[in-house]
């Protein structure tokens, strides 16, 4: 057994991976790891995946803690759906540019202006801004969520511009008023990038998460000829994964943040995964490191907490989500 006092530093990669998997269990605690997490976070978890299907994994485990390694919203989430559970994220400075760009009195304010709209909020938004939305959704079933609602009612879509402009185009809802929020990593992966990459691999086919600054301009490929549209999908994170599982091509061009290449070649050795820009990597999502997982088992940091009407409020958004149907693997 390493002593208490042991760091990341002064153990083989075997030893620290032993090491958490003993400080769980003796905390009866459960590691979940998101996608974009560093690789050997991944690694180590008892499960990887999407914010929502990890948070949904959350309160049904049985363990009592949630070691949740991902960003603030994501454990909030844990906390909202699991609320009897305790629920630990590594760093609590690992915040989301994208969660950020709206707050819950910007919510208030925009319904005001659109009185009677039905407001969906994208999964990537914090317990406060939940609260005042009236049903949640992921990038895999948006479109779902938007159908669901009667066409004659203003929709309020928060807080990504690219996944609202994605939505709109795949249900043909003009009805739609799109918060001007975006993700700095996705929103770097641009079209002009994109077209690039493309072009110097002819033979690839190419993933764009809808959060990207280059969905439209993936689209425009295909709707161009420029590319074949069976060489270009536009996928959650889940989607990506079972694509990968999937796919017989040589090589795979992926447009989302570079943490998700890990699993994607775990799940698929023969193929070659790519990142579409090598430098989209989210500095929150790599925040928690060897160490700080290590001192979270030992000491309970750092504890997340939800007021007990905002959660009862955000949960009731989640929950119309789930009821118009599962989110597919892998929702963001």
């Amino acid at each position: 057994m390493a002593p208490v006092t042991a760091t990341a530093d002064t153990m083989t990669r075997q030893e620290w991976a032993d090491e958490v998997r003993r400080l769980a269990k003796e905390r009866d605690a459960v590691i979940l790891a998101h996608n974009y997490q560093r690789p050997e976070i991944q690694d180590v978890a008892h499960h990887t995946g999407d914010s929502l299907a990890l948070s949904r994994l959350a309160a049904s485990v049985d363990a009592s803690t949630i070691v949740f390694c991902g960003v603030h919203f994501m454990a909030e989430t844990a906390k909202i759906l699991a609320p009897e559970k305790t629920v630990l994220l590594p760093d609590p400075n690992a915040g989301c540019s994208l969660a950020d760009t709206i707050t819950a009195e910007d919510v208030r304010a925009w319904k005001a202006e659109h009185p009677g709209a039905v407001v969906v909020a994208y999964v990537n938004t914090t317990a406060a801004v939940k609260a005042e939305t009236d049903i949640c959704c992921t990038s895999s079933n948006a479109a779902d969520v938007i159908r669901s609602i009667p066409e004659d009612r203003e929709i309020l879509f928060l807080p990504d511009q690219f996944l609202g402009a994605h939505v709109k185009r795949v249900t043909g809802r003009e009805n739609i008023h799109v918060w001007m929020g975006e993700c700095h990593v996705h929103a770097g992966i641009d079209g002009h990038t994109l077209r690039e990459r493309v072009a110097s691999e002819p033979d690839a086919e190419v993933y764009v998460h809808p959060e990207c600054g280059c969905a439209t301009s993936a689209l425009y490929l295909v709707g161009s000829g420029a590319v074949p549209q069976e060489r270009v999908k536009v996928l959650s994170t889940g989607g990506m994964l079972t694509a990968a599982e999937n796919t017989t091509a040589k090589k795979v061009l992926i447009a989302t943040e570079t943490g998700m290449l890990h699993q994607l070649r775990n799940a698929n050795s023969t193929t070659s995964f790519e990142a579409v820009n090598s430098r989209a990597e989210c500095h929150y999502m790599k925040m928690i490191d060897a160490d700080k997982l290590l001192d979270s088992l030992r000491f309970g940091t750092t504890e997340i907490t939800v007021g007990a009407e905002t959660a009862e409020r955000a949960r009731r958004s989640v929950e119309r989500m789930v009821a118009i149907g599962s989110p597919s693997r892998g929702g963001e």
